[in-house]
C-alpha cells in the first residue's frame, strides 16, 4: 500500500453536541451546517482534497438541512453514516437496537445525498460487536469508529466537569469516549471476520507508540497556547506514522470551522474561546502538511487499498463475542 492518509469530517450539529452536553435545547435541533459545510467545502476545494463526510440521519431527515448536505456529495465526497441519533452511547444497545439505528440513518442520508453509505463512524468512537455484526450483515465496507487512545476517561472527566448532567443521564454517558484500555487497539487497518462476513476496520489515528490524539481539534486546543507548537507537534506525528508504517486517518469536526465569533452556544468546548479565522488557518495549514507529505483519499479508498494487502491482519469476532483486548489473530 502506498503512503496514503484518509481524511474524514464528523458533521455532528450543534443540536447534537448539546445533546451529549445535557442541554435541553438539543430538542429543536438548532443546526451550524449551513455555515459549516461552505467552510469546509471552500477549504477542501481549495486544497483539492476529497474526504468522508459521516453524517448524521436526523440531519438528512430534516428539510433545513437537506440543501447544505446535497452541496458535499455534489462537490463528489464520500458520504458515511454517522447513526441516526448520534448517541454516543450506541454500544449500550442491543443488537436489534443497533441494527434500527444504523439502518433507520440509510433512507434519510441517501434522500439527502444521492450516496446510499458504505462505511459507518460511531458517534463518540462508540464501539461493540453488535455494531461489527450489523454492519457485515448489512453489506457496509467498512468501519472507522475505533480510537486508539488511553486518554478516553480524561475527556469523559472533563465533559462531566462542564456538564449539567443528571445523575442517571451521567450513568448512560458512563463509558463515553472509552476506556483506558482502549489504548492497546490496534493503530492500523485491519479486517474483522465474522459469521455474517468480513469487514475492514480503519482506525482515527493517534500518535503511533504513545497513542495520544493528533486529530484536528486536539490541535486547535494546543494552538490556544501556541500555534507553533501545536504544528510542530502535528509534524512530529506525521514523521512518526512515516517512520512506523502508518498510514494516518485523520479527523475533521464542524466546529474546527467555527469560532466565538459564530457561536457562544458551545463555549464548553476546547478551543471555543478562538475566532473562526484563526482556527480556519491552522486548519489550512494542517491539511497542507498532511497532503505535503501523503496522498490524502477517502476512508472508502483508504479501507479498499487496506483490503488489497496481502499483509492485512485479519481478527475473529465470533457469533457471541463480547469484545476482547487480546484479539485472537487469525490467517487470511
Amino acid at each position: 500500500m502506498s503512503d496514503i492518509a484518509s481524511l474524514s469530517l464528523d458533521l455532528d450539529n450543534k443540536w447534537s453536541y448539546l445533546k451529549t452536553h445535557g442541554d435541553p435545547g438539543w430538542r429543536a435541533f438548532p443546526s451550524y451546517l449551513d455555515l459549516v459545510v461552505p467552510r469546509a467545502l471552500s477549504l477542501l476545494e481549495e486544497l483539492k482534497l476529497t474526504i468522508t463526510f459521516f453524517v448524521v440521519g436526523q440531519d438528512a431527515a430534516l428539510e433545513k438541512n437537506r440543501r447544505a448536505l446535497g452541496t458535499i456529495a455534489a462537490a463528489g465526497h464520500e458520504i458515511g453514516n454517522h447513526s441516526f441519533h448520534h448517541e454516543p452511547w450506541l454500544h449500550l444497545y442491543s443488537e436489534r437496537q443497533v441494527e434500527a439505528e444504523i439502518a433507520r440513518a440509510e433512507d434519510p442520508i441517501e434522500r439527502a445525498t444521492g450516496q446510499r453509505p458504505v462505511g459507518f463512524r460511531g458517534p463518540g468512537y462508540s464501539f461493540s460487536p453488535a455494531t461489527l455484526r450489523v454492519l457485515a450483515r448489512r453489506g457496509y465496507q467498512y468501519d472507522a469508529s475505533t480510537f486508539p487512545t488511553f486518554l478516553g476517561p480524561l475527556a469523559r472527566a472533563y465533559y462531566f466537569a462542564t456538564s449539567r448532567f443528571s445523575r442517571e443521564e451521567m450513568d448512560k454517558r458512563r463509558a463515553l469516549f472509552g476506556a483506558f484500555r482502549d489504548g492497546l487497539r490496534p493503530l492500523k487497518p485491519y479486517r474483522w471476520r465474522m459469521p455474517a462476513g468480513t469487514l475492514v476496520e480503519v482506525p482515527v489515528t493517534t500518535l503511533p507508540i504513545l497513542k495520544v490524539p493528533f486529530h484536528v481539534s486536539y490541535l486547535l486546543y494546543l494552538s490556544a497556547f501556541s500555534p507553533a507548537l501545536a504544528l510542530l507537534y502535528f509534524r512530529a506525528a506525521l514523521r512518526l506514522c512515516r517512520l512506523t508504517g502508518t498510514q494516518p486517518s485523520l479527523l475533521l469536526h464542524p466546529l474546527d470551522f467555527l469560532g466565538c465569533d459564530d457561536t457562544r452556544d458551545l463555549s464548553f468546548f476546547p478551543a471555543m474561546n478562538l475566532p473562526a479565522r484563526q482556527k480556519m488557518a491552522l486548519v489550512s495549514g494542517v491539511l497542507r502538511l498532511l497532503s505535503g507529505r501523503f496522498r490524502v483519499v477517502t476512508v472508502q479508498q483508504h479501507a479498499r487499498e487496506a483490503a488489497r494487502a496481502s499483509t492485512l491482519p485479519t481478527l475473529e469476532l465470533g457469533a457471541q463475542s463480547e469484545l476482547a483486548y487480546g484479539f485472537r489473530e487469525v490467517p487470511v
